[in-house]
């Protein structure tokens, strides 16, 4: 069930504007296929704006996104669904819903007048229940689920769609810290399988260790990027969030861990 098919998404010289103020600014970036790239940067930074404008729900005011190195905004939504899947950071399903239910809203860019529900649909959802390892909660509805279970559900949805990439601003937003755990590592699992993965992402340990790539961003431009063990130093942080510190590998991992935290006092 696992997409195969290599696809890639890029941004060139990409800017992003809310009226007339500029969000993103002339923005180059390459997600790294098959990988995990965690996009990290203070509040109103761009992050998540950048996110929108990748999954062109936000049309640049110039340059441009491209899928497969085509303008994503010149192709059928329906195509560039069945490629690139997005989860929001605020995600509303009906009242009454069940897991399996909703799940089955990601097989919606596969159907069509000439070609209704078939086994492949349900071998996608019942593989997608799997990996967010919630067969045994198929039935149960969304809203009696634990917040990490609710997450995964709509991650499975996701996953449902049968996308090659995958993105995702901030998964584990509101979630404690064993929700988190489960939601990064079932992210992590998804990248090993062959899913394209861009995630905005406020915590900068996570982001060490659950990411292959990082993405600092700044003002809405990308002041650093590469592998967290070469990216994420104690000038960059600094730089980021106002915080000086020092820097641990993991003992389990290598990860950076960020230690002795201190903010800096403003003048």
């Amino acid at each position: 069930m696992n997409p195969t098919l290599n696809v890639t998404l890029s941004a060139k010289d990409l800017t992003l504007q809310h009226g007339n103020t500029t969000i993103v600014e002339s923005l180059n970036l390459t997600l790294p296929e098959g990988k995990v790239t965690a996009i990290v940067g203070p509040n109103g930074c761009g992050k998540s704006t950048l996110l929108n404008g990748l999954s062109r729900i936000h049309h640049p005011s110039h340059g441009g996104v491209l899928l497969d190195g085509k303008d994503i905004h010149k192709q059928a939504s329906r195509d560039v669904a069945r490629r690139l899947a997005l989860l929001p950071q605020d995600t509303i399903a009906p009242d009454g819903i069940t897991v399996s239910e909703l799940i089955r809203f990601g097989r919606h860019p596969h159907q069509s007048a000439l070609k209704q529900w078939q086994m492949s649909d349900q071998e996608a959802i019942d593989y997608a229940l799997k990996a967010a390892d919630l067969s045994a909660l198929k039935d149960r509805l969304l809203d009696t689920l634990s917040g990490g279970q609710r997450q995964r559900a709509w991650i499975a949805m996701s996953i449902a769609q049968e996308t090659p990439l995958l993105l995702l601003d901030e998964p584990t937003s509101a979630l404690d810290l064993g929700h988190q755990i489960e939601v990064f590592e079932l992210i992590k699992a998804l990248s090993e399988e062959g899913k394209t993965v861009a995630m905005v992402v406020h915590d900068l340990p996570s982001a060490c260790r659950y990411a292959d790539h990082i993405v600092a961003m700044k003002s809405g431009k990308i002041i650093s990027e590469g592998c967290p063990k070469d990216v994420m130093t104690k000038e960059l942080v600094l730089e980021l969030y106002g915080i000086e510190c020092d820097l641990m590998p993991d003992p389990m991992t290598g990860s950076p861990i960020l230690i002795n935290i201190k903010r800096v006092q403003s003048e």
